[in-house]
């Protein structure tokens, strides 16, 4: 069993003005990243199933093409192998769930 506060980890800048923080289940990735106005996230796609959560902020998020504006409470699904980017207009705070756990945010 893992108790953490994830506020208090040591945060990772993976990407310019994105710091993230990981907690890793035995089966699934959660990333709880803090992200920074005018961050971009390149297109890119993983063999993971990822479920985007906003908390905080607004996004213009692709997904295989298609753009939507997320704000808090937006939630987006995003099937294995499915190109996706995302900017960041306000400043966000966003948890990314991964099936199965990203080996690569170890």
């Amino acid at each position: 069993m893992i108790y953490q506060n994830v506020r208090e980890m040591e945060p990772r800048e993976l990407f310019s003005g994105m710091k993230a923080r990981f907690i890793h289940s035995k089966n699934m990735t959660f990333a709880y990243w803090d992200i920074a106005a005018g961050s971009t996230l390149p297109e890119h796609s993983h063999p993971h199933e990822q479920v985007v959560n906003v908390i905080e902020g607004e996004f213009d998020f692709t997904v295989d093409g298609k753009t939507t504006r997320l704000k808090a409470g937006s939630v987006v699904v995003i099937p294995s192998n499915v190109a996706h980017s995302s900017k960041c207009l306000k400043r966000g705070w966003v948890l990314d769930v991964f099936y199965p756990v990203r080996e690569d945010y170890r």
